[in-house]
């Protein structure tokens, strides 16, 4: 055999795999491997959906890499995501997610590193109908357009609901060997997961913290009232907390337990305000943006409200920012007239 032929007998082809951790992007590489196919990963990190977080997506997308025994780069979206998230072109879902703008943003990274790497084609564990915005005909041939990617994306669980790739038409993978799922069901990915032997697949994803109704109002509000968009800063505070709308240009956070009162803390810069209940046990609390006297007064009665101290009599609250201490006198507010502010 020539050493041509030999090149040609021993090249594989080669994917790029959005990996996210969860169940249906780990079949969709195990589908390809098990076709031969040479693939590496691009995990995603969003300001709203870190994936060793706990939250959101809530897998361990590093140790799911290391188990497939693929490589896996890592990419964060940070201000550019938020930039994007302030106008859509495409809108927003039920919430605040902009689902058909996110996953261009994803797209437009793998293609990157498919290029990079040379590479064939781009692997998802997109299931068609899955997700209502973003895994429908239309959505997904929006989104390949948009990032130059027609023909380039290959879906190996609802490969036979789709027309075919350019891999495909190529003979790089087998149709025949591809999936036919389609829906919310997981009744073949659990089916799949069991041919290839996965150990206890993970539960559906939690999807996404913009889907969440009342994180997306947090969102909306923060949106709404900042003049460019927010920071990663303002985002991670949208976290934790009671969130307060004291006016336009001023919200307060409250802490809710022990372990949030330290994130609130840590979270605290240089412009805020820190307030606590002097002489009783009660929450962190961050006063962001305007901080006026009559703010101050507003924002002390809210954090009185929620201590332990009597909601009758005055009570003295500290008062920290630039670096200076003092004490406020105040009275508790009324639940009613606090719950009126609430994000």
């Amino acid at each position: 055999m020539s050493q041509d032929n030999a090149d040609k007998v021993e090249k594989k082809p080669k994917a790029v795999a959005l990996l996210s951790g969860g169940l249906d992007s780990n079949l969709a590489v195990r589908m390809m491997l098990e076709q031969g196919v040479d693939v590496e990963a691009v995990a995603i990190k969003t300001p709203f959906c870190d994936f060793d977080c706990g939250k959101g997506c809530g897998h361990k997308v590093k140790e799911v890499a290391d188990e497939l025994g693929v490589k896996l780069k890592t990419v964060y979206f940070g201000e550019e995501y938020l930039r994007m998230m302030k106008n859509p072109k495409h809108g927003y879902g039920s919430g605040m997610n902009p689902c058909i703008d996110c996953r261009g943003m994803m797209y437009d990274a793998a293609k990157k590193h498919m290029e990079k790497t040379g590479a064939d084609f781009i692997i998802t564990g997109e299931v068609l109908f899955q997700r209502p915005m973003s895994q429908n005909n239309r959505a997904l041939h929006i989104i390949e357009n948009e990032s130059g990617l027609a023909g380039k994306v290959l879906r190996p669980l609802s490969a036979k609901h789709l027309a075919p790739t350019d891999a495909e038409k190529a003979g790089l993978v087998k149709r025949e060997n591809l999936g036919d799922i389609k829906g919310r069901s997981r009744k073949g990915q659990l089916a799949l997961a069991k041919h290839f032997g996965v150990q206890e697949p993970p539960n559906a994803a939690g999807g996404c913290l913009l889907t969440d109704p009342a994180f997306s109002k947090r969102v909306s509000d923060l949106m709404e009232h900042v003049e460019d968009i927010p920071s990663i800063n303002d985002i991670e505070l949208l976290k934790v907390g009671r969130h307060f709308r004291l006016t336009p240009k001023a919200k307060l956070v409250v802490g809710r337990n022990k372990d949030e009162n330290e994130i609130i803390a840590a979270l605290a810069e240089e412009t805020d305000v820190v307030l606590e209940a002097k002489d009783h046990v009660g929450p962190v609390c961050i006063l962001r943006g305007e901080k006026d006297d009559a703010m101050l007064a507003k924002a002390a009665g809210i954090v009185l409200r929620y201590s332990d101290a009597p909601k009758d009599v005055r009570s003295k609250v500290k008062v920290a920012a630039n670096g200076i201490e003092k004490e406020l006198d105040a009275m508790p507010e009324d639940s009613s007239d606090i719950e009126k502010l609430r994000i």
